[in-house]
Order: C-alpha cells, then sequence, then structure tokens
C-alpha cells in the first residue's frame, strides 16, 4: 500500500489539504498527516483546527512514497520550518514523489527542487514563480506534482491516485463522487 505524509502548518488552506487526503484514502493509500506544532494541531485558514496524526518531529527521517504540501498562508509556516525543507531533500534524494498546491511550490522553488522543471502555482506567487504555467490546473514533471489551488484540490487530489495506485482507481473514485 502506497504512503503520503501531509505537513500541515497554521494557515493552511483546509480544501487544498482536506480534498486530497480523502482520495488518497478512499483509494487505500495510508496518508500520515504531520503538524509542525509538537501538540498535533494545526488550525487552516477558515478556523478548522485539524488534529493531525503524528508531529513532524515523529516522522522526521521517514520515508514516504509521496511527501505532500497544502498550499494557503501557512506556507510561510513550512518555509520557515528547516524540517521542512529537510524532508522534501530527503524525499528527492530518494526518488520519491512531491506534491504542492496553491503557494506551496513556493517551498519546492526555496529547496531549488523546481529548477528546469514545468511546474504550476496560484497566481498570487507569480512574482515568485514567473515561469509558472498559469493556465495548467495540476503539472507533473519527473516526480514533482503541482496545482494550481483550491478550485484544483479535487482533480489534484484524483490526479495523485492515478500516480500512487492506477488511472482506472482515480476513474472509479472521480465516478463515485460524481465529478
Amino acid at each position: 500500500m502506497p504512503t503520503v505524509l501531509v505537513i500541515l502548518a497554521d494557515g493552511f488552506e483546509e480544501i487544498e489539504a482536506f480534498a486530497p487526503i480523502d482520495l488518497l484514502r478512499r483509494a487505500g493509500i495510508e496518508v500520515t498527516t504531520a503538524s509542525l506544532a509538537d501538540n498535533r494541531h494545526a488550525t487552516g485558514r477558515s478556523g478548522i483546527t485539524a488534529h493531525a496524526d503524528v508531529a513532524l518531529s515523529q516522522v522526521q527521517g521517514k520515508l514516504f512514497d509521496l511527501l505532500f504540501l497544502p498550499g494557503g498562508a501557512g506556507v510561510q509556516n513550512l518555509r520557515a520550518d528547516p524540517r521542512v525543507r529537510e524532508a522534501l531533500l530527503l524525499h528527492q534524494r530518494a526518488g520519491r514523489w512531491l506534491a504542492a498546491i496553491c503557494a506551496a511550490p513556493t517551498v519546492l522553488h526555496d529547496c531549488g527542487l523546481l529548477a528546469g522543471r514545468r511546474y504550476t502555482a496560484h497566481p498570487s506567487v507569480a512574482a515568485e514563480l514567473p515561469v509558472a504555467l498559469s493556465s495548467d490546473r495540476v503539472v507533473t514533471d519527473g516526480q514533482i506534482t503541482t496545482s494550481r489551488g483550491a478550485g484544483t484540490a479535487v482533480e489534484f487530489g484524483l490526479h495523485l491516485v492515478g500516480l500512487l495506485v492506477s488511472a482506472e482507481r482515480a476513474q472509479e473514485i472521480s465516478k463515485a463522487i460524481c465529478v
């Protein structure tokens, strides 16, 4: 069974986190949510507090098949935490999948992981990511998948299911939820 780590920071965009998490779990993928805070809580931009499965400190150094970063204002917290950079680089060196939505591709950029790649991101970070593909909703280049924002979260989640399980399973889930 594939494994996914989702890192949640205060200010995360709830739709961008919860929609993909739900779709990945529907596909039978083992998803572990990790908060930056040791109390395992992260409060999203709309005031919804998530109780993560673990604190990030509990999974430092552990490899997952995919590491996923939701966007939103919480991206500033992801960018400021050296453990996030360490986890991204560990996964990249191991050839694992990386995924980021909305403003979260800036975290990948900070790590030098977007150089020479095709990717997309939210228009709010266009000044930092001037070569982002502004009309593409979901982009995969090598082991990195990026998406635009809350409005693309379901498509992004289904795309990740397709990468980790199969296009057929993604289609079954898509049909079941009336996409």
